[in-house]
Order: C-alpha cells, then structure tokens, then sequence
C-alpha cells in the first residue's frame, strides 16, 4: 500500500501516462482491418564511428585485432596497478577471485584449475576477454597497447612467452599456440546430431515409460515399492 501522498501522486501519473501510451500505441488499430505499426520517433540510427566503438571482437585467427604493441615488462606494472589486487601478483588468485596461471595438467583431476594456462583455448580469446572487461568496474579503460602489454604479462606467468622484452602485437598474437587449445573441439552437432532432429515436434504423449535399468543399492535411491515407484514416474 502506498502511504505516501508523493508516492501516491507518482503512481498515478505512471498509470496516466502508461494508458496515453498505450491508447497511441493502438491509435492506430481499426475495426476489421489489420493493425498498422505505430511509429515513436525513439532513438538514431547509429554512427559509424558508434558501429567501431562496439565491434571490437576479436577471432581466433586474429580477425578484429587492432594495430597495437605491448611488451611483459609493460605488461607487469600494468598488472600490479590495475590487476593485482584481485588476481594476485603472480596470478594466483586473491581470495575467492579468478586464479589466472598454473594448474597445468590438472583437468583430468579431481578438482582441476581451469587458468588461462591450463584451460584456455586461443591468445585470441585472452585478449578479447581482458579488453572487453578488465579492469574489473572499469572495464575498457585502458589503452589498445596497454591491453596488449598486459595479455602479454598474463602469458608469461604461464610460460607461454618466455621473455620478459617479448613484444606481443597484431601481427604475432594469433600464432601463439595454448596449451589446451586441442581440448576444444568445433561444434559439430549439425551433424554429429542431425539423426536426432525432428521435422515436426512431438506434442502429446511425447515422453516413453522410465524403467530401470540399474539400481543404485549403496545410495539407496532405487525406489523398491511398486506404488511409490508409480508416485515418482518409474516403473
């Protein structure tokens, strides 16, 4: 309930002015005829210089790189000034926040570390990531070569580069090969799946009869009564 009176008062100055919009909205309706597209005159078409703010994806095979350079040592202080505090210096991750090296070998174990090191398919995808949304709340603020130095920092706590003067750029980012990148595979299922595609969707009866198939007797979740397997949908 709205007690108050300045509340009250913008209520319903919202329900006046949703019902003003919606009678223009179907001004243009008439009986019998079929309804006409009702124009609001909201927003521009955007610039082209507006079009190259935003497309700034990059692809694996380096498509959407801009020009630009940066090295690991500029890479560093970048990282210690924007990146540290939540990565931590060496990647390691603060807290509860995104470990960014190590964890080489470890995807097959119990509980792996997905690092750009061990997990991460392309430098591509590095690059795009950071760009599109590092540093954390301030995202895109940095310059295009500072991105660069900084991707290339990230790489050398992985040992992917080595060298501390390596200069990372659009020209030699895409040939930098991850370790993981043969983990990925291309989405096939248009393919792989089509056997189980279906022109026309079932809509009635479309799900087949549970039975069991094994029994899970150590967690005990088989259930054993014929009525209680009904109430749960197995038979």
């Amino acid at each position: 309930m709205l007690k108050s009176p300045k509340l009250v008062a913008v209520a319903a100055l919202a329900c006046l002015t949703g019902s003003a919009a919606l009678a223009g909205g179907l001004s243009g309706f008439k009986a019998e005829s079929k309804p006409t597209v009702a124009h609001y005159d909201i927003g521009r078409a955007p610039t082209p210089e507006e079009i190259r703010g935003w497309d700034i994806d990059v692809r694996p095979d380096g498509q959407g790189l801009p020009v630009g350079k940066g090295t690991v040592a500029q890479g560093e202080k970048l990282f210690m000034d924007n990146c540290a505090t939540c990565h931590g210096e060496f990647g390691e991750g603060n807290g509860r926040w995104p470990v960014l090296a190590g964890g080489k070998g470890s995807l097959t174990a119990d509980n792996p570390v997905k690092t750009v090191g061990s997990y991460w398919p392309y430098a591509s995808t590095v690059f795009d990531y950071v760009r599109h949304a590092m540093p954390f709340g301030n995202a895109e603020s940095l310059g295009v070569n500072d991105y660069y130095a900084l991707v290339a920092y990230v790489l050398y706590l992985n040992d992917i580069v080595t060298d501390q003067n390596f200069e990372l750029n659009e020209k030699n980012l895409a040939s930098i090969k991850m370790p993981n990148e043969a983990g990925f595979i291309m989405d096939d299922r248009a393919t792989s799946e089509k056997s189980f595609w279906q022109k026309d969707p079932c809509m009635k009866d479309c799900v087949a009869p549970v039975k069991i198939t094994g029994r899970a007797t150590i967690v005990d979740v088989t259930p054993e009564d014929a009525k209680e397997g009904k109430s749960r949908g197995v038979e």
